[in-house]
């Protein structure tokens, strides 16, 4: 079986596991034990984490709060922000512009359309901007849509599905100069593209390890602490800045460490030899496939990701034929259903259905890309063959 869906998880580098593995027997403390050498020691490696992620994106290590993974973290930004404005605007009620306002896009993970909804629904209003059909926000609405009652404007630094790369930078200065917050879900792109937050002057970053070959249920929110503020969504034990209450996940903690290290080292390597990977895929898929159309820009792109899309075919069938090879045809917890990200784009339904997102990683070789690009073609073409549409045209 080839692995090439890098975006839904990653498999977890040996020294990753090497690391965890003594804080399973050994080094078994409680990181809130605060009387014995156990509880120390754990909490010493949380803290080493703590660095090692901080510093992969540029950030002090106080300002990095450990969750169990992206969607706490997404939810924490925009759920805890949300609260503490709210908090803020209750006490001084009767202002004539209240902050009650967010604005988000359309190809947002559900991570962060969903609460927005939930806020929505609870009273706040919510902007949820388009994008074009290269899945890139247009600046000018951006600068439209933030008003002075804006309160935080969450955008995806890298997609999910398409791998488009959103100008972050740009539209955290339309933010700031409207007193709102920048939240971005930079999840796929951590470890993968160069992210700064210091150079990005982002408020909130949410992470996860198991993006970037570390282990699942553990993620992070990197919380900017002289700007932005943001309410706990649980109440006990008042670890992690008390935003974050409950027991640290210590061995998947130090995971987290580790894989943050060794993507900070490996990242230009990796990202050149995957992003020649990716092209090297997507020529073997073009000289032998007509009708097919790449979903999104690849002018700013993840270096691994290809999301393309073909004319004429059932995309379950195609799915279903290519039994060999681990691809998807959008996120890994959507349900099969058109993927909100190319229905935003304008893909029709059949279209979007008959897409196929290939996520490539460190592990991936020439010889499973080469692989791929032939099985692909083969299925398409029996589809296709099989098929009333039949004769596609090369878009």
């Amino acid at each position: 079986m080839i692995y090439l869906d890098h975006h839904a998880t990653t498999p977890v580098d040996p020294r990753v596991v090497e690391a965890m593995l003594p804080f399973f027997t050994e080094r078994f403390g409680n990181a809130g034990s605060k009387h014995h050498r156990f509880g120390w020691d754990a909490s010493d490696a949380v803290e080493r984490a703590r660095k090692q992620v901080a510093a992969l994106i540029g950030a002090g290590p106080k300002d990095v709060i450990f969750t169990s993974g992206a969607t706490e973290a997404d939810n924490l930004a925009i759920m805890g922000v949300a609260e503490a404005i709210r908090a803020k605007r209750d006490v001084s009620a009767g202002a004539l512009a209240k902050p009650d306002h967010i604005v988000t896009v359309a190809t947002e993970h559900k991570a962060v359309l969903d609460p927005c909804r939930r806020l929505e629904q609870n009273g706040w209003r919510v902007t949820v901007l388009p994008v074009n059909r290269a899945g890139l926000v247009d600046l000018s609405e951006v600068i439209a849509a933030v008003t002075e009652r804006t309160v935080l404007v969450s955008v995806m630094a890298a997609n999910n599905e398409i791998g488009v790369l959103q100008p972050i930078g740009e539209i955290a200065r339309i933010a700031h100069a409207r007193g709102a917050l920048m939240h971005t879900d930079a999840v796929q792109a951590v470890g993968k593209v160069p992210f700064d937050v210091e150079a990005l002057d982002v408020d909130l970053v949410s992470m996860t390890a198991h993006k970037l070959c570390g282990p699942k249920g553990v993620g992070a929110l990197y919380v900017r602490r002289r700007r932005a503020e943001v309410a706990p969504l649980m109440e006990g034990g008042g670890q992690e800045r008390g935003l974050r209450p409950g027991t640290l996940n210590v061995p998947g903690i130090v995971g987290f460490g580790k894989a943050a290290e060794i993507a900070r080292a490996a990242m230009p390597g990796e990202a050149k030899t995957t992003s020649g990977l990716r092209d090297r895929l997507l020529e073997g898929l073009r000289s032998r496939v007509d009708g097919m159309t790449v979903n999104g820009t690849l002018d700013a792109r993840l270096p691994g990701n290809l999301n393309v899309s073909f004319e004429g075919i059932d995309g379950e069938a195609l799915l279903v034929s290519l039994d060999d090879i681990a691809v998807s045809s959008g996120a890994a917890c959507t349900a099969a259903e058109p993927s909100h990200v190319l229905v935003a784009l304008g893909l029709a339904k059949d279209r979007a259905l008959a897409s196929l997102r290939f996520g490539l990683g460190r592990t991936t070789t020439k010889d499973e890309v080469d692989y791929a690009a032939v099985k692909v073609a083969a299925v398409v073409s029996r589809l296709r063959s099989m098929s009333p549409v039949g004769g596609a045209r090369r878009l």
